[in-house]
């Protein structure tokens, strides 16, 4: 794997922890539902990091433990249901912002049988979408902390800047050649779908 990728991955790490930290109190309007849910999860779950991959059935066992652990919080009145008003009551008691409309979306969009409740099938969905989301929003850091400022792109000359102030010296046309191995419309440089594609 390139030293480029893995320092992105390390960055994407570094800066998203630090910042879902400083999100957490931030209002509604300025995050998602499922990105509060998201670091809810992981303040209530005694991981501090999933391994989204579960490669072993003790680790998907575990993961499985630690999302039930999330559900009975969640489930105030123990009745194997979440309903808007627990899901927004333990965000607001755990430090979190959550609207009763965000709260009834976040239900709403996992809700597969339409009961207005989530079981605990229909809170493991929601709950890997928010990872998806969180995933998403390590990338979108890891990705702007590379790309040619209001480019929308990282470009052989922003690759070349970022890694020097990683300490790794390249050449443009090093750049170009690492960037030639993602750049899957020929455009000689990433767009943020080929860095995602690059990361996975």
């Amino acid at each position: 794997m390139p030293g480029f990728i893995v320092k992105a991955k390390q960055d994407a790490a570094s800066s998203y922890s630090s910042s879902s930290i400083a999100m957490d109190d931030q209002t509604p309007s300025s995050t998602s539902p499922k990105s509060v849910l998201g670091r809810l999860r992981r303040k209530l779950s005694p991981r501090k990091r999933e391994n989204p991959s579960l490669s072993t059935d003790s680790e998907a066992s575990k993961h499985c433990s630690d999302l039930q652990r999330v559900f009975d919080y969640f489930d105030e009145d123990g009745d194997g249901k979440i309903s808007p008003a627990e899901l927004e009551s333990c965000v607001r008691t755990t430090g979190g912002n959550l609207s009763m409309d965000d709260a009834e979306a976040a239900v709403s969009s996992s809700d597969l049988n339409g009961d207005g409740l989530l079981d605990f099938e229909e809170f493991q969905k929601l709950m890997e979408a928010s990872r998806d989301e969180e995933k998403n929003e390590e990338l979108r850091l890891a990705f702007g902390m590379y790309e040619m400022e209001g480019s929308g792109c990282i470009t052989p000359t922003s690759l070349k800047r970022m890694l020097s102030r990683l300490g790794d010296s390249k050449s443009i046309e090093d750049c170009k050649a690492m960037i030639r191995k993602f750049d899957l419309n020929g455009d000689g440089v990433l767009s943020f779908e080929e860095f995602s594609y690059m990361m996975r």
